[in-house]
């Protein structure tokens, strides 16, 4: 498998009372991106210890085109017009490779 050259890293805020369904869906997108996406390599979902109402993204993609497609996508465009009520904020880091840990 090739190595990805391209990250994002997102942080959510969601409201209180959206978490669990936020963090239900978020992972069916995490596997359909995975699963159905050639580019995307790696969809991991965390939620801060302190603080459950955060939930962070991280996301390997073959490259930068292959971020492109995945906001293209018909589960991304589902995944965001169904959380978009339940989020507070969100950042989003977009992000290079330098190098790959032997």
């Amino acid at each position: 498998m090739e190595q990805p050259t391209f990250a994002i890293v997102v942080f959510f805020q969601i409201k209180p009372d959206f978490v669990e369904p936020f963090r239900q869906r978020v992972l069916q997108q995490a596997r359909d991106s995975v699963q159905l996406e050639e580019g995307c390599h790696q969809f991991d979902v965390l939620q801060d210890e302190q603080n459950p109402n955060t939930i962070v993204l991280y996301e390997t993609y073959r490259d930068a085109d292959a971020f492109v497609v995945h906001r293209s996508t018909p589960h991304f465009e589902d995944f965001n017009r169904t959380v978009s009520d339940w989020v507070e904020s969100k950042q989003v880091h977009r992000l290079n490779f330098l190098g790959n840990n032997p």
